[in-house]
């Protein structure tokens, strides 16, 4: 598990753009998905909380509990999957390597790696273990 010196406040002062804030049930059985899937870098862990990096992406995973004092917080005692409607996007993946990676640590991979010419890539759709959706891929060679 890694940790940092470095504040809360200092490491929400250091995001710019759009950065991904993910409520899960547990951060340590997510970790893997996002480090090993999807290649991003843990730059902050605990019990609680991680900050994870990728090419200027930012991702922060929180504790359920850590949100039990919002509006909404006791929404999250349910066994729905999360996200549900929303897909993340992120180009720059190797979708088949991103698929083979998800089903070999057992992920959920909602759809297999294809070519999209309409939209000009190649993409898989991958969940994390809470249901949030991943469409991660490349821009097709012209």
């Amino acid at each position: 598990m890694k940790s940092s010196s470095m504040s809360a406040g200092e490491y929400g002062r250091t995001l710019a753009g759009v950065s991904l804030n993910l409520i899960v049930r547990d951060v340590d059985r997510s970790i893997p998905f996002y480090t090993e899937v999807l290649g991003f870098r843990a730059l902050h862990q605990t019990a609680d909380y991680a900050a994870l990096e990728r090419e200027g992406a930012t991702i922060q995973l929180h504790a359920d509990h850590t949100y039990a004092r919002q509006p909404w917080g006791p929404q999250l005692s349910g066994a729905a999957r999360r996200g549900f409607g929303v897909e993340i996007r992120i180009l720059g993946i190797d979708p088949d390597e991103a698929e083979r990676r998800a089903r070999a640590r057992g992920f959920t991979v909602l759809a297999p790696a294809k070519d999209w010419p309409p939209h000009g890539w190649r993409d898989c759709l991958i969940e994390d273990p809470d249901g949030y959706t991943f469409s991660v891929g490349v821009p097709l060679q012209t």
